[in-house]
């Protein structure tokens, strides 16, 4: 079973919610060619009926990066998969680790509110030429989708001087930054945090820690991650 909704309470003010790419008859087919028996997309009625006041508050998960830059977007999350889960009941639930951050709001909300549900990640997909899969890929320019190929090679320098004993956060930081400040319109952190619980590093990194980014290329915000000493080493 999948789902499919474009979630209001996760937009904030001027966010792209109404052009955000919808394609429900491309997405089922996509879905139905690799198996999957139930789509489950409903209205947004359905989800925040009239009257709807509850909302699920969300912890220091959520502050650091995105949730630094996109007030209540977690908060939207969390109220929209808690619903979604606890119309599905007992089940194993994939969400990508391309949102890193998503993923350990929602796991951490599921066992506090012990929900039925062991919440898994599924390793990040790309395309052919290495961009992280995105609805919002779509939004870009050809020129535009070229310079956001930068994004991966940042993180995958930064990834190699792990590989080679660099531990150093701010190194590490720089090294990634490097290529994506080339290219990006602007940069809305490229940080290093722990895998676990998103705290800063301010020095030393351990031997795993997540080193995520996210910037604007042209009109379009683009997100994309790497763990260190955990992700399979990029080739070349």
């Amino acid at each position: 079973m999948a789902s499919i909704f474009v979630n209001p309470t996760q937009f904030g003010p001027g966010e792209d919610l109404s052009r955000y790419p919808r394609d429900l008859d491309g997405d089922v087919a996509k879905l139905a060619s690799v198996g999957v028996d139930l789509v489950f997309a409903p209205d947004p009625g359905e989800l925040y009926p009239a009257g709807d006041q509850t909302r699920v508050r969300v912890g220091p998960l959520a502050e650091p990066l995105c949730g630094a830059r996109r007030p209540g977007h977690f908060e939207g999350v969390a109220t929209v998969v808690a619903k979604l889960l606890g119309i599905v009941g007992p089940c194993l639930a994939f969400f990508g680790r391309k949102d890193y951050q998503q993923l350990l709001v929602v796991r951490r909300m599921a066992r506090d509110l012990f929900l039925p549900v062991e919440i898994e990640g599924h390793p990040i997909v790309r395309e052919a030429d290495g961009l992280a899969m995105s609805s919002r890929n779509a939004y870009l320019s050809a020129e535009e989708r070229a310079r956001a190929l930068s994004i991966g090679r940042g993180l995958d320098a930064a990834a190699h001087l792990f590989a080679g004993g660099e531990r150093g956060a701010r190194e590490l930081e720089r090294a990634a930054r490097g290529p994506i400040e080339a290219v990006a319109s602007s940069v809305d952190y490229v940080d290093v945090r722990d895998a676990d619980t998103l705290a800063p590093f301010t020095d030393q990194v351990g031997d795993r820690a997540l080193l995520a980014a996210a910037c604007w290329i042209g009109a379009t915000r683009l997100i994309d991650n790497v763990v260190l000493g955990e992700d399979r080493l990029p080739q070349g």
